[in-house]
């Protein structure tokens, strides 16, 4: 009884950070430079939505840092993300700079 009690507490847990951290664009981007290596720019860095011009759907947004993570092998700024909604959660990716 203890074991399946811990199990469906352990997923439920599992559920909530994932709802609480996918549920708005700028958690969604914070989470995913967070899970990239970049802590202090995911909680410090400001974002501002960008009208990046390639965006083809009509379910995602463009947006930057103000003071973007420095890729440490190649000293390329991370500033440029594409969030895109599905159903009712965010999902952010790096995309390239315009």
């Amino acid at each position: 009884m203890k074991k399946g009690k811990l199990i469906v507490l352990t997923g439920a847990t599992v559920v909530i950070f994932f709802v609480m951290l996918h549920s708005n664009p700028t958690t969604a981007l914070r989470t995913k430079v967070f899970y990239m290596g970049y802590p202090k720019a995911a909680f410090t860095s400001e974002i501002v939505e960008y009208e990046y011009v390639n965006l083809h759907d009509k379910d995602s947004k463009g947006y930057v840092f103000t003071e973007p993570p420095m890729e440490k092998a190649t000293q390329g700024y991370l500033d440029t993300y594409q969030v895109k909604k599905i159903g009712i959660f965010y999902f952010a990716e790096f995309i390239k700079d315009v």
